[in-house]
């Protein structure tokens, strides 16, 4: 008589690996909604204020302040170059250090010096701006702010009048995130790693793709979306 039981073939392989991308978006997502809550404050703030300064964009502090923790090491709004009234750039961001103490970033943002720091060529800022969506950057060494390998998670915001006012977003260091999305990998019984909309690897399993190498001409049947969130679970 033949044996009786739960089939372990491609149907259950499929199940795994539709689990794990739902996982590995979960945790993303909780990374999202601080990212949303931003957005939403800065949307009503400019909504309220014609003319946005950058003390109007002091009072977003307390609430920026309470999105850190978690994965989430940096969270803040960057303007559009020219939105606000006092300044020709700038960045309301708040920084998880190591010893838990929260700072402010602190940069050049004046055109006119050498040490100036233009962000508006960076993915994290670039991405939403062209898309209109949000987008996972990385993983970089995050030179602006901690020198750290990272990614930033970001959102585009806009005005009262739907012009692009700049983004909302939120940094995790890569070390961070694989400690939880390579466990979650490795539960599935071949070699798998997450790419962003660039193709660039996020996190791997396998010594064949590792993070930040570029990923081409991938199978569409070994391709699976992670919920809403712009990363792609690819299994060898």
């Amino acid at each position: 008589m033949a044996a009786t039981g739960v089939s372990s073939g491609p149907r259950t392989d499929e199940v795994a690996v539709a689990s794990v991308a739902h996982a590995i978006g979960g945790l993303l997502e909780s990374v999202f909604a601080a990212v949303e809550r931003t957005r939403r404050s800065v949307t009503a703030l400019l909504d309220a204020v014609p003319e946005p300064t950058t003390g109007q964009l002091a009072r977003l502090q307390p609430a920026l302040r309470a999105e850190l923790g978690g994965l989430v090491v940096g969270v803040g709004f960057v303007a559009a170059p020219g939105l606000l009234a006092d300044v020709p750039a700038w960045l309301e961001w708040w920084q998880l250090r190591a010893d838990a103490r929260v700072q402010p970033l602190l940069l050049d943002l004046d055109p006119a010096t050498s040490a100036y720091s233009d962000y508006t060529h960076w993915d994290w800022y670039a991405l939403p701006r062209d898309t209109g969506q949000r987008a996972i950057s990385g993983p970089y060494v995050d030179y602006l702010c901690t020198d750290e390998y990272s990614l930033t998670l970001a959102a585009p915001v806009h005005g009262p009048d739907g012009s692009f006012a700049g983004v909302a977003a939120a940094d995790v260091y890569l070390r961070h995130f694989e400690s939880v999305a390579v466990p979650a990998l490795r539960a599935l019984a071949r070699p798998a790693f997450l790419v962003n909309p660039r193709g660039r690897v996020v996190a791997s399993t396998t010594a064949a793709r590792l993070p930040g190498d570029l990923a081409r001409a991938l199978d569409p049947a070994a391709t699976h979306a992670c919920g809403t969130i712009p990363l792609r679970l690819v299994t060898a």
